[in-house]
């Protein structure tokens, strides 16, 4: 007893003092402490900024991450601690055990109390950080929520039009000025003639690359169209990228050039400064036009029609000027001191512009495509939504714009951006497809192993679109940050917490194991089962049970490697047995009928059954269901559990010998035992016939027109019960005709009881 009270304490005291418990230092712990109160103190005012926020959220963050990392502190001591309770068994209900077992069932239950300790610790503080970041979160999104619903002056009011001429002209002026002024201010000084040669150089590099450079690049695409070969798509999207950015080189240089000489006062550097990204916006649009509306006699994937795809890039490429205009006149109104109502009236001519070229433009989009011979043409479903909701943002977000609703203005933005990403995407996607695509007969069989690549890299590209449109909207990168986190933080289920990286060791061991079990089957069906002496009914149930068998013991492989503990899974499989039970007894009845159908085999792949009135051969057995080829050729699907609980006839179950039996008759007044004879020759002769036992020749009986006899004789191959009574009855027929014995046809006498009623009753 006292060396099991020392172990006890010992287990207790002394081992967190040994610092198994990797407890969070003393400092930290305090600093945790400072910052989780000055969190709590910031979440209850209503004056904090932003930035103070976004910092101290920040903080609470890399907190949070180093508590979920301690969450699963002592993991392995802790199972194993729950291994060693386990097997000292239950507690008895009397409660009277040896002083041993208890002692040590005591020292362990305390040994786990020290362990699991530190974790709910982490736990605890944990669940106090991600409150803290989801009060923040809720905050920022409710002061986004009250800037969006926010009603401003109305750009419509006449009060507006006049000061909103006098800023547009007095922003003109004050760059006309501006400009002058620093023209004569660099003259007098003359600094300006220094700076001429290198202005003067990156004006004619600009010069170059919007002018020749863009021309020149699609001079060369065009010309690599004519080639064909299977990296040719790659090349020419390549090809298509130098588009966009020689013109964009060219913007910056010219951006330098004017920058240089350094002429402009504050409205000048404004839109010189706004100049490369509202360049930018129209040659990205130029070049997205002429991906989605290609020029020429090819219509694309898309299938628009010539007209069609004249009026997306002449309306897509107009939006994008009238955008980068709007753009370099914000950033000069923006230098003077104007009301928010002038601006709205300033820009809401240029959204009405805005709104009636995205209508038109939302018209062409969905335009239904047009059949083209030996060309993959898109079904236009996603084009008619997608025009739809341009028809819908260009009447919407000008009438928002109209009665004070700034909102409308980012709203219409927002959706052209998010235009752009679709467009991107899709061009993607037809990368994708004309780079697995095979170019002839010959690769078919090359690109079938790969054929699911196309589709989940679609599926790949639609998944990375999604943070970018949702930054698009107005989402924060904190925003989806926090989504990463609780993604990769993944779930709680009992004690254990699944997370991403489970799935994937998961689904990568399933795949292994399930890759392992087609494999193994393959060398069975194919080498080794071919030389044993099981038949195929055999060898196709021993491959399909150890198909079963290696698909559940890699799932739960897969599962224990995942870290999922199927302990806690038991209220779940309770609750599912239920549902099984009430909704599924049908599904699992006829899997477990087929089960027992591959086991106890009474009927394998190629017999010839028959049941519930269809007949033929047993093409497969699968888990729900046996399918049956008719002689007719057709398919029968049958459910397990009618083949294990039903009457069925198996004509070929363990041997192919069967009876066939033929009848014939003759007429009344031949030689019965002439007959006999004749039949039993005609018989032995056939070669399916067996001798052991020999066919047997019966008189039936006496018929209505003829004397009954039948040939009943075993083939070696009952199945070609039907063409061996095929060739009987033709042998009989011409040895009958030989012997000249007669096979009577049916014969009827007709008695009439009035025959003078038939010549009027003359006689």
């Amino acid at each position: 007893m006292i060396r099991n009270f020392c172990l006890v304490f010992c287990l207790a005291v002394i081992w967190p003092l040994a610092g198994f418990t990797q407890d969070l230092p003393e400092e930290a712990a305090q600093t945790w402490e400072q910052v989780a109160t000055r969190a709590e103190s910031v979440a209850l005012r209503d004056d904090v900024s932003q930035f103070a926020m976004k910092r101290l959220r920040a903080e609470l963050v890399i907190w949070r991450d180093r508590f979920l990392e301690r969450t699963t502190l002592n993991a392995g001591r802790v199972a194993t601690v729950d291994a060693q309770i386990a097997a000292l068994g239950p507690v008895p209900e009397s409660g009277e055990e040896a002083d041993s077992i208890s002692d040590r069932r005591a020292a362990l239950a305390a040994q786990r109390q020290t362990l699991v300790a530190p974790r709910l610790l982490a736990e605890e503080a944990y669940a106090r950080a991600n409150g803290l970041i989801g009060e923040f979160d809720a905050y920022v999104l409710q002061q986004q929520k009250d800037v969006l619903t926010e009603r401003g002056d109305v750009p419509l009011n006449p009060i507006y039009l006049a000061p909103a001429i006098t800023a547009v002209w007095t922003m003109l002026e004050n760059l006309a000025v501006e400009t002058r002024a620093g023209f004569s201010v660099q003259i007098e000084q003359d600094t300006l003639l220094p700076k001429l040669p290198r202005a003067g150089f990156f004006l004619l590099l600009a010069v170059a690359l919007l002018g020749a450079g863009r021309r020149q690049v699609t001079a060369w695409r065009a010309a690599l169209t004519e080639i064909d070969g299977r990296l040719m798509a790659l090349w020419l999207f390549g090809l298509s990228l130098l588009q966009i950015l020689v013109p964009v080189l060219g913007l910056e240089a010219l951006t330098t050039a004017l920058e240089t000489l350094d002429v402009f006062g504050v409205t000048g550097r404004a839109i010189v400064a706004r100049m490369p990204w509202a360049g930018s916006v129209v040659v990205f649009a130029w070049w997205l036009s002429r991906q989605i509306f290609p020029t020429g006699q090819r219509c694309g994937y898309l299938g628009y029609d010539a007209d069609t795809r004249a009026a997306g890039r002449r309306y897509g490429l107009t939006i994008a000027w009238v955008v980068a205009v709007t753009s370099l006149f914000d950033a000069g109104i923006n230098t003077i001191d104007v009301a928010s109502g002038v601006v709205g009236a300033i820009e809401l001519p240029a959204m009405i512009i805005v709104s009636l070229l995205l209508w038109r433009f939302g018209v062409a989009v969905k335009t239904k495509p047009v059949a083209i011979d030996g060309q993959t043409v898109s079904q236009g479903r996603v084009r008619g939504v997608v025009g739809k909701v341009c028809i819908v943002f260009a009447v919407v977000t000008p009438i928002m714009v109209a009665i004070g609703y700034g909102a409308g203005r980012n709203l219409i933005f927002s959706w052209l951006l998010t235009l752009g990403v679709i467009g991107v995407v899709h061009i993607l996607q037809r990368l994708v497809h004309d780079l697995s695509a095979p170019k002839d007969a010959s690769d078919e069989q090359g690109t079938g192993v790969l054929a699911l690549m196309p589709v989940l890299i679609n599926l790949g590209l639609y998944l990375a679109s999604l943070p970018i449109i949702a930054l698009v909207w107005g989402a924060r990168v904190d925003d989806l940050v926090e989504i990463w986190a609780r993604f990769r933080e993944g779930f709680a289920l009992g004690d254990s917490r699944i997370s991403p990286m489970d799935f994937v060791t998961f689904a990568l061991v399933f795949g292994l194991g399930y890759l392992l079990t087609r494999t193994i089957q393959g060398t069975l069906r194919k080498t080794v089962l071919p030389r044993t002496r099981l038949d195929l009914g055999g060898q196709n149930a021993v491959v399909a049970g150890f198909g079963y068998v290696g698909i559940i013991l890699a799932a739960i492989v897969a599962i224990t490697s995942a870290g999922i503990d199927l302990s806690n899974l038991a209220i779940v499989a309770g609750a599912l047995s239920v549902g099984i039970g009430f909704g599924l007894q049908n599904i699992v009845s006829n899997f477990v009928s087929g089960i027992i159908l591959l086991i106890e085999r009474p009927v394998s792949e190629g017999d010839w059954i028959e049941v519930g009135g269809q007949m033929g051969y047993v093409r497969s057995i699968s888990v729900r269901s046996t399918r049956i080829e008719t002689f007719d050729r057709t398919d029968v699907i049958v459910p397990n559990a009618d083949l294990v609980s039903g009457q069925v006839t198996n004509w070929t179950h363990g041997n192919l010998v069967g009876r066939a039996i033929v009848p014939v008759g003759v007429a009344y007044g031949t030689d019965v035992e002439k007959v006999t004879t004749i039949l039993r020759e005609i018989a032995e002769a056939h070669p399916l016939v067996i001798m052991t036992p020999p066919p047997n020749v019966l008189f039936i009986g006496f018929g209505a027109d003829s004397l009954d006899f039948e040939i009943r004789a075993i083939l070696r191959d009952v199945n070609f019960v039907l063409s061996t009574k095929s060739e009987i009855n033709h042998a009989i027929a011409k040895r009958f005709a030989q012997e000249g014995i007669e096979i009577p046809f049916a014969q009827r006498d007709i008695w009439l009881r009035n025959p003078e009623a038939l010549d009027g009753g003359k006689e």
